[in-house]
């Protein structure tokens, strides 16, 4: 895909081009420091001479900026619901789809060139969502725009959705929140931390120094996913989809001892195929600081606590959504955003076999919510 750098002065591309914008030196709110920050992002539509239309787009863990097709005809994450007379209708918005900072799919990151020449490593500052709105306001200023008319992410992208609506409610209209919650539970941070732990015990992860040298800890990163990937599906979708079964030929009774590798239940086959399309696109120090990130995520945190934290969002309408057999985020989860904000209409509850991937998979369910709620032609923006 074209990438392309822009200044203040000049208007993005639109389409799904990748594109560079300098955002400035930033303090990380636990004190890390970076002498400059280039996010990277993506959009699609025209924003209007008012910038009324613009809409915000936040993607997931591991996911990037490309949410929908653009002129490559690549396939975005949530095609579903973005394009050409879809329900965010990129002939009538203009829709901007930040890649996070601290991950790996070109904004600054771990791997990315510190002053002294080399990668930033283990040097890379502790991240949290808060401090990835901060920066995207940042970007919003840059590319002209005051204000939003929808801020829309599922899991994590939820997650920084909410931050936006409670770090900025004057720069937020309608705030979209898919399969996430106000503040990361315990459970959440448990089964984080087993995947943190999985890349840092690698012995080629290094502390986080690995970039120069010949390995890099992708069996600790394929582990993580694992973990996470265990967490995104439901057991009843895992066992309606393999229950017992081999892997083809493989017999998971033929290890003689320990030292005989026997075969794979056919489960085990399917995580090992998550494990290695991971490994095959992400780094691991940006896993690593993005589910630190996550871990770190409560919108309650130095405001008084969740209640206080949605309540002062009082201006901001709000869609929440669950995954009805979610295990990752729990509906009643949302129901505790929808309970402390003034507008919102109830939990939407996505209905999906498969669990908390359902927000991708199923997207399309919340259409309708969204056409009334959000994007009628009545609330639409009118500016030109």
């Amino acid at each position: 895909m074209t990438i392309r750098e822009i200044d203040s002065q000049e208007q993005p591309t639109p389409d799904g081009h990748l594109q560079f914008v300098e955002v400035g030196d930033y303090t990380f709110e636990t004190g890390g420091y970076l002498p400059n920050v280039k996010l990277a992002f993506e959009t699609w539509g025209t924003l209007n001479a008012d910038a009324s239309n613009a809409v915000l787009l936040l993607h997931a863990l591991t996911g990037d900026t490309h949410v929908a097709r653009g002129e490559s005809a690549e396939p975005g994450w949530w095609d579903q619901l973005v394009g050409p007379g879809g329900i965010v209708d990129t002939d009538h918005y203009f829709v901007v789809a930040p890649n996070m900072i601290g991950s790996c799919y070109g904004s600054t990151g771990p791997a990315s060139i510190a002053p002294d020449g080399r990668p930033w490593g283990s040097r890379f500052p502790f991240t949290t969502i808060r401090d990835s709105v901060n920066l995207e306001l940042r970007l919003a200023e840059k590319l002209g725009i005051t204000k939003f008319y929808a801020v829309l992410g599922g899991s994590m992208g939820g997650a920084r959705a909410l931050e936006w609506a409670v770090t900025a409610p004057e720069k937020v209209n309608h705030c979209v929140v898919v399969a996430a919650c106000a503040k990361s539970t315990a459970e959440q941070i448990a089964f984080a931390q087993a995947q943190t732990a999985a890349i840092r015990l690698d012995p080629q992860y290094r502390s986080g120094d690995y970039y120069d040298a010949a390995s890099s800890p992708s069996a600790g990163l394929g582990i993580a996913r694992r973990i996470a990937h265990v967490t995104y599906r439901s057991e009843m979708e895992l066992e309606a989809r393999f229950s017992r079964q081999n892997q083809h030929e493989e017999n998971p009774f033929s290890g003689e001892t320990l030292a005989h590798t026997r075969g794979r239940y056919a489960v085990e086959s399917y995580l090992d195929h998550q494990a290695n399309k991971l490994v095959d696109r992400f780094d691991a120090n940006s896993y690593v600081v993005l589910t630190e990130a996550l871990m770190s995520h409560d919108v309650g945190r130095s405001r008084g606590g969740v209640e206080a934290a949605l309540n002062s969002a009082d201006d901001v309408h709000f869609v929440v959504a669950a995954v009805n057999s979610d295990r990752l985020y729990w509906p009643a989860q949302s129901d505790e955003i929808v309970n402390h904000v003034s507008h919102g209409d109830g939990v939407f509850i996505i209905d999906s076999p498969i669990g908390h991937d359902g927000f991708l998979t199923d997207i399309h369910q919340l259409g309708p919510v969204l056409n009334e709620q959000v994007f009628s032609a009545s609330k639409a923006p009118q500016g030109n």
